[in-house]
C-alpha cells in the first residue's frame, strides 16, 4: 500500500479541493460512506509506553522534531522537485502511528463515494479541512456523518514546509488542508490536474507536497492526459515530492502500487506495520 498525504494551501485562507481523488479507480457500488472505524494496523498492539527512536549516530531529538536531512534533490523539470528519502525511518513511524490514531477517531479514515454512488478504492482521511469527493467541495464537517476534521499535526506542517523550504523554489506555504489516502493493492490514479485551488494561488504557483509512506508507487508525469507519453519515476517510503510553479498544473497520476515493497528498519513499530503494508 502507499499513504500519501497531500498538503495545500491557497493565499485567500481557502484550502484546496484535491480532483485526482475523483478519478481513481471505482469498484463496488454503494449508497452511502461506512462511518466504522478503520484501523491501518488491526492486529498491531501499540505500546503503552512511548519509545523514542534515535538513529544510530544521531542526538537525541526531542518529541515531535522530525529529521530533515535530505538524501538527494532531484529538480525532475521546472517546479517539480523530488526528495528522495527526506522523511527519515523514525519520522516515518511516527507519522504512520499519528495517522492510525486519528484514523480510527471522528472524522477519522472512511471510503468515500462518487456521485454515481460508486466508492473509491482506498480509504481516505482529511485533517483540518473536510474535502468532499461528491459535491467536489471543501468544509469544516463531512455531510455524511457531520464528523468534524481533524486537526493537522504540527508536525505535519512542519515537513511540508521544510520540503518546501529545501526545494527553495516556491513561496513560503502555510497548510491548512492534508489528505491522507491509504490505497488498496489494485489503487490507481488516473492522469489529472490539481486545478481547483483559488485563481489566486494558481497564478502564485502555490505547491502541493505529497509524502510516500510505505510500498513504493509508479507516478506519471507529463504535459497531457496520454499515459503513453508520460514519464514514469518510483516514489519510495519517504521520498517528498513538490509541484509548483511552471509545474503546478502538470498532468499527473500513479499507474501501479508495488506490493511488498514496504521497507523493514529494524525497529518497532514500523516492521510490524509494513506487514500490513501501510
Amino acid at each position: 500500500m502507499l499513504t500519501r498525504c497531500e498538503n495545500a494551501n491557497t493565499t485567500d485562507g481557502q484550502s484546496t479541493e484535491d480532483s485526482w481523488i475523483t478519478v481513481l479507480e471505482v469498484v463496488e457500488p454503494m449508497s452511502r460512506p461506512s462511518t466504522q472505524p478503520f484501523d491501518l494496523c488491526p492486529n498491531y498492539q501499540e505500546s503503552t509506553k512511548a519509545k523514542t527512536i534515535v538513529p544510530r549516530g544521531s542526538k537525541k531529538r526531542k518529541a515531535g522534531e522530525f529529521s530533515t536531512e535530505v538524501a538527494s534533490v532531484q529538480h525532475l523539470r521546472p517546479g517539480m522537485v523530488l526528495l528522495k528519502g527526506f522523511v527519515k525511518p523514525e519520522d516515518q513511524i511516527e507519522m504512520v502511528r499519528m495517522c492510525r490514531q486519528l484514523g480510527k477517531g471522528p472524522g477519522g479514515f472512511y471510503r468515500p463515494s462518487l456521485k454515481n454512488g460508486a466508492k473509491l478504492n482506498l480509504w481516505m482521511m482529511s485533517l483540518g479541512k473536510n474535502w468532499d469527493p461528491t459535491a467536489r467541495s471543501y468544509g469544516p464537517t463531512r455531510p455524511f456523518d457531520g464528523a468534524q476534521a481533524p486537526t493537522i499535526p504540527d508536525a505535519f506542517k512542519m515537513i511540508a514546509q521544510t520540503a518546501n523550504s529545501t526545494a527553495s523554489k516556491f513561496p513560503q506555504i502555510n497548510p491548512d488542508i492534508c489528505i491522507v489516502n491509504y490505497y488498496t493493492n489494485s489503487g490507481k490514479l488516473g492522469l489529472h490536474q490539481d486545478k481547483d485551488e483559488s485563481e489566486s494561488s494558481l497564478t502564485k504557483g502555490l505547491p502541493f507536497i505529497s509524502i510516500s509512506i510505505g510500498d513504493t508507487a509508479e507516478f506519471l508525469f507529463g504535459d497531457t492526459r496520454d499515459k503513453d507519453q508520460a514519464t514514469k519515476i518510483c516514489l519510495e517510503s519517504g521520498d517528498v515530492l513538490i509541484l509548483g510553479g511552471e509545474s503546478r498544473l502538470l498532468f499527473h497520476g500513479i499507474s501501479h502500487v508495488k506490493t511488498n515493497t514496504a521497507p523493514k528498519f529494524g525497529v518497532e513499530p514500523f516492521d510490524k506495520l509494513a506487514e500490513f503494508k501501510v
